[in-house]
């Protein structure tokens, strides 16, 4: 048996202001912080859980979560791969517009279906110009996203550095955002396109998955703390 356990990053300044983030670098608030302490404390008490490498996006709120996990469960030492291909879903023109004001524009239908929805493309918003992408091709850098396109991204990156790990009996531990993490269990978990609407990914409340040898998923736990 080994594990895979995700993480959303904890609450971030944009979360507290309501606010479409996507590629936007935001910090996390002095609760995202506390709520990171809960996640770590959380994974240490899954028992056998002993995690070969840590995966995160290129995105400050996902990299301090991350540092805050591995510092309470003593996993500093473990090798930490950042990759723009578990960044949150690219928003495009609606990043840093408020949610609730994006209803009023747009109507609540519409949200929905770019929020939730698999195949809705949110209006395309300016190109990416921040250097921590300098030297991708602007080709692979998305101006906006469907959940479908994030998970076209981030799939090959889970087979390419997760799974191979998993395969070879090594737990691993990813970081990231709501929308990439829902992209990924949708694969994991086959969720039909209409049903992965109503699946949420609170922050920083681990989900572990425990996969047989032929990498079936033979139990999942949310840990949360009440």
């Amino acid at each position: 048996m080994v594990k895979l356990v995700l993480v959303r990053h904890g609450e971030s300044t944009a979360n507290k202001a309501n606010v479409y983030t996507g590629w936007n670098d935001v910090a996390l608030t002095e609760k995202g912080r506390k709520q990171a302490k809960m996640a770590g404390n959380l994974i240490k008490s899954i028992i056998d859980f002993h995690p070969t490498h840590i995966h995160t996006s290129v995105l400050m709120r996902a990299i301090i979560t991350a540092n805050i996990v591995a510092d309470i469960c003593n996993f500093l030492y473990l090798p930490i791969t950042k990759t723009w291909r578990l960044n949150e879903r690219h928003y495009g023109n609606l990043r840093g517009i408020n949610k609730d004001e994006s209803r009023k524009i747009f109507g609540k239908e519409q949200v929905l279906e770019w929020r939730r929805g698999f195949y809705a493309i949110p209006p395309e918003g300016k190109k990416v110009t921040s250097r921590r992408y300098a030297n991708f091709d602007p080709h692979f850098l998305p101006r906006t996203e469907s959940l479908y396109q994030t998970q076209q991204r981030v799939m090959p990156y889970y087979y390419d550095n997760v799974a191979s790990r998993l395969k070879k009996g090594e737990d691993q531990l990813i970081i990231a955002h709501g929308s990439s993490l829902r992209a990924l269990i949708k694969e994991l978990e086959s969720i039909d396109d209409q049903e992965i609407i109503n699946l949420e990914v609170p922050n920083a409340q681990p989900i572990a998955y425990t996969f047989d040898q032929q990498m079936n998923i033979v139990d999942k736990k949310i840990l949360r703390c009440f």
